[in-house]
């Protein structure tokens, strides 16, 4: 017999922005700054290898803090503030920013096409 799912917390705007902070702060933490660097570094910014290495580090270090509001510790949880981060954004201009914030300690620095954009033809 399986057990009903548990009930998601829900956070008002001004919560999620004190747990969205709490999040980025988290990411320099010593210890999580240097499992991030390390499994950037193992990557070598092959995105299939981010997905691998970096993803399941910073889904830690997220359910770390979230855990504490509510969420389950399982990357369902985190998939779950994500989406309630991505309903506020549109609302809250400080979540936006942090929300920017965020993906930017998460994903690698995308490297922009050459001037004109255009791919040479062979």
């Amino acid at each position: 017999m399986a057990s009903a799912p548990a009930q998601q917390p829900t956070l008002t705007v001004e919560q999620t922005r004190v747990v969205l902070s709490e999040v980025i702060q988290a990411f320099s933490v010593p210890d999580n700054a240097a499992r991030m660097e390390e499994a950037r570094e193992s990557s070598c910014n092959d995105m299939g290898k981010m997905l691998q290495l970096v993803l399941p580090v910073s889904t830690q270090i997220q359910q770390e803090v979230i855990k504490a509001y509510g969420f389950n510790n399982e990357g369902e949880g985190v998939l779950k503030f994500a989406r309630l981060v991505k309903m506020y954004e549109t609302q809250d201009p400080e979540i936006a920013a942090m929300s920017v914030k965020l993906k930017s300690l998460l994903l690698p620095p995308l490297s922009t096409p050459p001037i004109g954009g255009a791919i040479p033809s062979s």
